[in-house]
């Protein structure tokens, strides 16, 4: 494999294309999270159930679960620019029905539903597209910082995103649907303003069912062969399971605690400003770290961190183990991705990637899912021990794969 360039990267922001790829991912992703916080709000409006809103939000993982391999594969074959752009349009008409339909006085949950699972395919599809075309767009040596401004900027607008997303929803309940619309018609404007080819050149062409599935067989193939992103896979899947557990049991520990609604906001919050954190120090630490020094640090600190959860007496204290988790969550995958997508040939990167997203993806999935069951069985503070134990195994087993300790971001 080529190492890593040893010219420096050059700034981001004096680029043309980069200021307008982060830009129109950024007003995307910020409709996306006032759409997120009204949709429930909304469907329960309409049918007073929460468990048909717990539905409506979960429909968008069981779409990328089934649809996430061949989204990869069709990123593959497709113009990934145009791809984008239409995704995009896609996205904005469908959500520009819900406001219309509601002015007309004939919406309901059947158009919901639909909206939901067709948003779902487009922002897969759009997803492999993207991280795929992302080394073309910047160079090899610049991936880490464009990853960390990425992610520093995301976790920037999570912070604001739940005021503003409750100001839009308290305006109008039509109001987050209308700015998710725009928002994903300029994402599809500054994306067609980006001057770099999103792939490397090949005629884009269809493809049968049978061919698409060699294509996906193919993709498989050779992410099992490549030992560093097969082993770091699934570590990173492990850890998602957790974090999928995570996120509950951090509720009802808040709980215990007698943290009100706001505090336990606040505490998320908190974890959200660590993973800003972590966001911003990840290119310099993957420059002077390598990959598996990293990816065991990580594991570890985590796994140290974590039991704290249980043994917080106060909901501040909570917010503390919760930002500390979080800042070396980005820094894992910010020099994973950085790898990854640095070693992954063009032609393969959407079927790489989609791959490696719906594992982790999938085991978020079931650790939110075992997260509640479990909670239920033995409670919160015992789970925490679990998960505890969980998040030691992985550290342990990345200590112990020679794989791990000596992957470097050259190889």
């Amino acid at each position: 494999m080529d190492n890593l360039p040893t010219t420096p990267p050059r700034g981001l922001w004096r680029q043309h294309d980069f200021p307008l790829l982060l830009g129109g991912r950024l007003v995307s992703q910020l409709g996306d999270q006032l759409q997120f916080l009204a949709l429930p709000l909304l469907v329960v409006a309409l049918t007073g159930s929460p468990a048909q809103a717990g539905i409506v939000l979960g429909l968008q993982t069981v779409v990328y679960l089934v649809f996430g391999l061949l989204s990869g594969a069709l990123a593959d074959r497709w113009d990934r620019k145009a791809t984008m752009v239409w995704c995009e349009i896609g996205r904005g008409a469908l959500t520009a029905t819900v406001p219309i339909a509601a002015a007309c006085g004939i919406l309901g949950m059947p158009q919901l539903y639909a909206v939901a699972v067709l948003n779902g395919v487009l922002g897969t599809l759009f997803g492999a597209a993207s991280s795929s075309a992302l080394p073309n767009i910047v160079t090899r040596a610049d991936l880490p910082g464009a990853l960390g401004t990425i992610g520093a900027m995301s976790n920037t607008v999570r912070i604001a995103g739940a005021s503003v997303a409750g100001l839009a929803y308290a305006l109008g309940r039509m109001v987050p649907f209308a700015f998710n619309a725009v928002s994903f018609l300029a994402s599809a404007v500054a994306l067609r303003a980006i001057r770099a080819d999103f792939q490397q050149e090949r005629a884009a062409d269809a493809a049968s069912p049978r061919e698409l599935l060699a294509d996906i067989a193919h993709g498989l193939s050779w992410l099992w062969r490549k030992p560093v992103i097969r082993t770091l896979a699934l570590l990173d899947a492990g850890d998602s399971l957790r974090y999928g557990a995570g996120y509950l049991l951090i509720i009802m520990l808040a709980q215990h605690l007698h943290a009100d609604p706001a505090q336990v906001g606040i505490v998320f919050a908190g974890a959200a400003i660590g993973a800003l954190l972590g966001s911003l120090m990840a290119p310099a630490l993957i420059r002077r770290f390598p990959l598996g020094r990293l990816s065991i640090t990580m594991l570890w600190v985590e796994a140290l961190a974590f039991p704290f959860y249980a043994l917080a007496p106060t909901w501040w204290l909570l917010l503390v183990v919760a930002f500390a988790e979080s800042v070396v969550s980005p820094i894992y995958n910010v020099a994973l991705d950085s790898y990854r997508l640095g070693v992954t040939p063009d032609e393969l990167r959407g079927r790489v990637t989609s791959a490696i997203d719906t594992l982790t993806t999938g085991a978020g999935a079931v650790g939110t899912m075992a997260g509640g069951a479990l909670i239920s069985l033995i409670g919160a503070p015992a789970l925490t021990g679990v998960l505890t134990g969980w998040l030691t195994l992985l550290a342990l087993a990345a200590t112990l794969s020679r794989t791990v300790r000596t992957a470097r971001a050259t190889d």
